[in-house]
C-alpha cells in the first residue's frame, strides 16, 4: 500500500496540469467561434406575415436572414459552463474593442455608441443566468429554460441599450420601431429554436470532453 501513495499523487498532479490547459484552449476556441459566427448568415424560409392578407408574394419575400451569434453564445455556455463562458465572452468583447474589428459593423471603442452594442454586452448576463440554470444539469427542462432566459436577456438588454443610444441621438419613433422589428421580433423565435438545438449539441460535447478528462 505504501508504494501506491506516490503513484496516486503523481496522477493527481498530472491531471491538475492538463485541465487548466484544456480550459484555456476551449475558452480561446469558443471566443473564436463567437467571432466567426458574427460573419455567418443563415437564410431561413418562412411564410410572410402578410401572406393571408394578399396571397401575393415573390420567392425572395419569405427568405429570412439570421446571424447565428446568439445561439452560439448559448452553445458556448453549454460547453464551458457559467464561469468559463463569461471569460470567453469577455475575451471576444475586448478583442473587438481593442484589437480587431470582430463585431458585425467593425470594432474599436467607438462601437460602444452603435445601436447594436447592447446585444453584445448582454451576452455576459445571458451567459451568467443561463449557465446558472445549467449547473443543476442538462435536463430538457433546464435546456429549454436556459435558452429562454439567455435569448430574452440578450434581446431585452439589447433593445434597452438601443433606446438609450436613440435618446442621445434624438432618433424618431419610426427608426426605433423599425429597429425593434428588424432585430428583436421574429428573430427572437429563431434565436430561441437554434439556441435549444445548440444547447443539446453542447450537452453531448460536454460529456465527451469530461470523458477525455477522466481517461
Amino acid at each position: 500500500m505504501e508504494t501506491m501513495v506516490p503513484k496516486i499523487k503523481r496522477i493527481d498532479k498530472d491531471r491538475k496540469v492538463k485541465i487548466p490547459v484544456l480550459n484555456i484552449i476551449l475558452v480561446l476556441f469558443c471566443s473564436f467561434l463567437l467571432m466567426v459566427s458574427t460573419f455567418i448568415q443563415l437564410d431561413i424560409k418562412q411564410i410572410p406575415l402578410d401572406f393571408i392578407a394578399n396571397y401575393n408574394f415573390k420567392k425572395a419575400d419569405y427568405v429570412y436572414s439570421i446571424i447565428p451569434q446568439v445561439p452560439m453564445v448559448l452553445f458556448v455556455v453549454g460547453l464551458l459552463g457559467r464561469r468559463l463562458s463569461v471569460t470567453s465572452i469577455v475575451i471576444y468583447i475586448l478583442t473587438g474593442l481593442f484589437l480587431f474589428p470582430v463585431f458585425a459593423l467593425g470594432g474599436g471603442m467607438r462601437y460602444v455608441t452603435e445601436f447594436g452594442f447592447g446585444y453584445i454586452l448582454a451576452y455576459l448576463p445571458a451567459a451568467f443566468f443561463a449557465g446558472s440554470i445549467l449547473e443543476s444539469g442538462f435536463s430538457v427542462k433546464n435546456i429549454l429554460k436556459a435558452a429562454f432566459v439567455g435569448v430574452f436577456a440578450i434581446h431585452i438588454i439589447g433593445v434597452l441599450y438601443m433606446l438609450f443610444i436613440s435618446a442621445i441621438r434624438h432618433e424618431g419613433w419610426e427608426f426605433i420601431k423599425g429597429w425593434i422589428l428588424a432585430q428583436s421580433m421574429i428573430k427572437v423565435v429563431y434565436d430561441y429554436i437554434l439556441s435549444v438545438i445548440a444547447l443539446f449539441v453542447a450537452k453531448y460535447l460536454n460529456k465527451y470532453i469530461n470523458y477525455l478528462l477522466d481517461v
